[in-house]
């Protein structure tokens, strides 16, 4: 999994944790990725479009994964500017990756494939009330798609994960890693 070295950059805090669940996911086979919030990067000088570490470029990352196993990532966001930005960066990912423009809840509601991999990173952890009532939704929506064998990653740990890790807890799953960003679960 060489193509993760890439992503080895001092800024990005959330690379420990991708690393670890992505080695995890290429062990248990697990190919359907499911992001909810995708990658922004950032603009600079008006055209020149870079990685924005601190978001951890999760779209890039999980869609290199994708095609390293030959799988695909779905993934979903209300903006549709945050969607044009992440196609720049995954332009080479085409094939592995399919974009969704719209609400998590109702994107992972109308989502009829079983999940190997869940991100939930979408709703900014600026209200940590609202966007940890919202990952609730979203994995209270997604669980039934999930198996024995998914991985969960949910992002900005103590502003959007209050709610669901509890809900996780209440329902099997373990914590497999966690990180001062992230945590990651299983069953």
């Amino acid at each position: 999994m060489n193509f993760l070295n890439k992503f080895n950059n001092q800024k990005n805090i959330r690379f420990e944790m991708f690393q670890y669940a992505l080695k995890l996911a290429h062990k248990r086979n697990l190919k359907t990725l499911v992001e909810t919030g995708t990658s922004r990067g950032k603009i600079k000088f008006f055209f020149f479009r870079k990685y924005n570490w601190k978001d951890g470029m999760s779209t890039v990352t999980l869609g290199e994964f994708a095609k390293f196993v030959g799988g695909k990532l779905y993934t979903c966001d209300i903006s549709k500017e945050n969607i044009n930005s992440a196609k720049k960066f995954t332009r080479n990912l085409k094939q592995n990756i399919l974009f969704n423009v719209n609400d998590s809840i109702i994107f992972l509601k109308n989502f009829h494939i079983p999940i190997d991999f869940l991100y939930l990173d979408s709703l900014d952890g600026h209200n940590p009330i609202k966007a940890s009532e919202h990952q609730l939704n979203e994995i209270s929506v997604a669980i039934n798609k999930l198996h024995k064998n998914s991985l969960i990653l949910l992002d900005d740990k103590g502003l959007k994960t209050n709610l669901s890790l509890n809900f996780l807890k209440k329902n099997n799953y373990k914590i497999l890693k966690e990180t001062n960003f992230q945590i990651l679960l299983s069953q």
